[in-house]
């Protein structure tokens, strides 16, 4: 159990402990399970019905859901933004952001999702707000704090560019991100600026970046109105009008 969830057991563990317990709503949130293979949800949202499929984002889940997904409305892609500092369980080599972006690029530019927009959620958003403060982005990404860094020195180690806006790189036309403090703010729109970055079809593909928790319930209602916004471009689309 990831620790920020075992510390918010812990501090109510007289209420846990009663006779008669019953989780309440921000306890099964607050609860973890991995995801194997690939899980089936349907539900229904304000008269629009949802068709779910949940699958795990670990090396050895990927090989079995990548080609399954062709023709799907939208992608919910999740990545936590407290692992900025974190490595992987199966690679202690390799820095779970990075990781991050780099399945998100081949996700998003993947060919059986060439047009398919991707509902973004940064999560974890109330963990980076404390790590943040003692941890500088830079161990993620060494020139968040080196502004005379140059075109070369600014390709980070995840293979990608730095940002969406500031100044042009010499003999290249993707501009780069200034340095920023690292304050909550600023830290978690460069990460992702990062992510947004590496939308390789900004005409024909949408990325809807949301900044948020586990416990957030209105993370449905986000969705929902991606998904609405997704169909009804479709539907202009379709006739002629977008």
């Amino acid at each position: 159990m990831p620790a920020v969830c075992l510390g918010s057991y812990l501090s109510d563990l007289e209420r846990l402990v009663t006779p008669g317990y019953v989780p309440t709503e921000q306890d099964v949130l607050r609860s973890r399970v991995k995801t194997t293979g690939i899980i089936e949800t349907q539900f229904s949202f304000k008269d629009l019905n949802f068709r779910m499929f949940d699958v795990g984002g670990q090396r050895s889940e990927r090989k079995k859901w990548i080609h399954c997904f062709e023709g799907v409305t939208c992608i919910i892609f999740i990545a936590a933004l407290s692992a900025y500092d974190m490595v992987l369980v199966e690679d202690d080599e390799v820095n779970r952001m990075h990781e991050s972006l780099h399945l998100f690029n081949s996700i998003c530019n993947h060919r059986y999702f060439a047009t398919t927009s991707i509902v973004l959620f940064l999560n974890k958003k109330d963990v980076f707000l404390e790590k943040i403060k003692k941890a500088h982005l830079s161990i993620c990404f060494p020139d968040y704090d080196a502004p005379q860094a140059s075109c070369a020195s600014r390709r980070l180690g995840w293979g990608g560019r730095v940002g969406v806006k500031g100044r042009v790189c010499g003999g290249d036309t993707r501009p780069c991100l200034p340095p920023g403090p690292n304050t909550y703010e600023d830290a978690g729109n460069y990460i992702k600026l990062q992510f947004l970055e590496l939308n390789m079809r900004r005409d024909v593909k949408e990325i809807y970046s949301h900044m948020t928790c586990a416990t957030d319930t209105e993370n449905v209602k986000f969705v929902f109105d991606a998904v609405t916004d997704i169909i009804i471009k479709e539907n202009l689309k379709d006739c002629g009008l977008f």
